[in-house]
């Protein structure tokens, strides 16, 4: 059977640019997977595996007018939000050959012996060793941040794990050119380019979870496909970690208090974070608690003006576009809705942003809106107006788990007088990053950052973007009584790498 041609499409217009390859059949799922298997050993050498990734964020640098003009074509977001996330993955890129350079991920623990200890204690050394290939499943909307080069690969090489990359529909042409330059890269340090393998279609996304030498997967996209994935990983013969981004509504609360004192503020604020990329943020913020009342009404009117203004923006690709204008038409139907600015279809090939109202009310007990509870993907939010914080409450604890919540208080509250401690506290079990007064859209790449959160934010505890990202690559082990002459240099009693280490139970760096 002839393999599935893979075609760039433009957004804009529906009409595909050009074919860029085919989808890739068992066979060619396998060769990719054993290439980057048998990389493994270049990536040993930490030195060698810091300088392919610093050489890797120098191509991106250099290709930059190519890259983005590739990516816009095929995403339609634009040179300047591209370029800027360009920039963003090559920062991210060294940001890991800092990690890798200076070693503390390794998380180098020795204990010699201790006979006076019950039990006694024989001579322990533990640190952590890669896990071996990983799948990588890019994202639709950050063609370079979530994509080939993007956080699940840099994080993985960095561990010391090649990877295979299932390449988004939406992107393939870039997904290609990416590919090249993380090849030519690893080529000038002699490591083999299989250790960054490229995959095309939906059957070869299956394949690849299910190849007995993958070790462990990252993805970010749906919930229906992420879960699809995540429970093939959980069935195979050999269970592997699954790491996934699926979906979350980002919730925020707005006080009385801070509507009372800023409402325009916060209205224009959330108008510019729910619009941001035609809102194909995973952060954008899909449902806000605004109170009842005049600060709450000022707050809508200024929401109302902002949005109204809005130019109609292009989706990713004529599928989502569809979904949304099919998910916001389900939303808007339901009793008790309103749409102050109706979010739709812009045109035969945009989408028009827009913002819907319902009463606290309609979402405290189990029933016909539920489906407010869930993300729409796409330049929408819903404005959920409650009468009190009893009702708040309510809401916000028949929500999922989230990426981020965000809380907007006023200064006096913001100074810790009142509930804001409360508030906090009722926010953290619902996500990974709690925002106060700012906005989730943006998400800094920074040793201290964690982009995850409960389920279905993501299926484990991990964090995909930051330095412990790597941390989802890695497992401990741990050598009893091993002479030194046998143990990995890492673990050794002189310390020859000068590696920051619990020695004996002194942290030393």
């Amino acid at each position: 059977m002839t393999a599935a041609p893979v075609w760039s499409v433009d957004p804009r217009t529906g009409k595909q640019r050009e074919q860029v390859g085919t989808e890739a059949t068992a066979q060619e799922v396998d060769a990719a997977v054993r290439a980057a298997h048998g990389a493994r050993a270049a990536l040993a050498d930490r030195a060698v595996r810091s300088a392919f990734l610093r050489t890797a964020a120098a191509g991106l640098d250099a290709a930059k007018d190519g890259l983005v003009e590739a990516a816009d074509a095929e995403t339609a977001l634009g040179p300047v939000r591209l370029t800027g996330e360009l920039a963003r993955t090559a920062y991210q890129l060294r940001a890991f050959s800092d990690i890798v350079d200076e070693g503390a991920f390794l998380d180098v623990v020795i204990d010699h012996p201790d006979d006076t200890a019950t039990p006694p204690v024989p001579d322990l050394r533990r640190y952590k060793v890669p896990l071996g290939v990983v799948a990588v499943y890019s994202a639709s909307n950050f063609p370079f941040a979530f994509s080939v080069a993007g956080g699940d690969t840099a994080s993985a090489l960095a561990a010391g794990c090649p990877v295979v990359v299932k390449a988004h529909p939406d992107h393939p042409a870039l997904s290609e050119l990416v590919a090249g330059v993380l090849r030519r890269a690893a080529a000038e340090h002699g490591i083999p380019e299989g250790v960054v393998g490229l995959v095309h279609g939906f059957e070869a996304g299956v394949r690849l979870i299910e190849h007995p030498l993958v070790a462990a997967a990252g993805f970010t996209g749906s919930v229906r496909g992420g879960r699809a994935l995540f429970d093939a990983a959980a069935a195979r013969p050999v269970p592997i970690p699954f790491h996934g981004e699926l979906g979350s509504l980002n919730p925020v609360l707005v006080t009385e208090a801070a509507a009372a004192e800023r409402a325009e503020e916060i209205g224009d604020g959330l108008a510019g974070s729910m619009t941001l990329g035609v809102g194909q943020f995973c952060v954008k913020p899909g449902l806000v608690l605004v109170p009842s009342g005049a600060g709450g009404d000022r707050l809508v009117k200024s929401l109302t003006d902002a949005v109204a203004d809005t130019a109609p923006g292009v989706l990713l690709d004529h599928r989502m576009r569809d979904n949304f204008v099919a998910g916001v038409g389900e939303r808007a139907a339901l009793a008790g809705v309103d749409s102050p600015v109706p979010p739709g279809a812009g045109g035969e090939h945009t989408v028009s942003a827009g913002f819907l109202t319902v009463p606290a009310d309609r979402l405290t007990e189990d029933g016909g809106h539920d489906l407010l509870l869930e993300e729409c993907f796409g330049p929408v939010t819903v404005v959920v107006r409650y009468s009190d914080e009893t009702e708040a409450t309510t809401v916000l604890s028949r929500l999922p788990g989230n990426l981020t919540a965000t809380v907007q208080l006023s200064s006096e509250e913001a100074a810790g007088q009142g509930r804001g401690p409360e508030i906090l506290a009722e926010l953290t079990p619902l996500a990974g990053r709690v925002v106060v007064n700012a906005w989730p859209t943006g998400v800094a790449v920074a040793p201290a950052q964690h982009h995850g959160g409960p389920y279905p934010a993501t299926t484990s505890g991990s964090t995909s973007v930051g330095g412990t990202a790597i941390e989802r690559w890695l497992r401990p082990v741990v050598y009893q009584n091993a002479p030194q002459s046998l143990l990995p240099r890492e673990l050794r009693d002189d310390n020859p790498l000068g590696l920051p280490r619990r020695f004996d139970g002194v942290l030393e760096r």
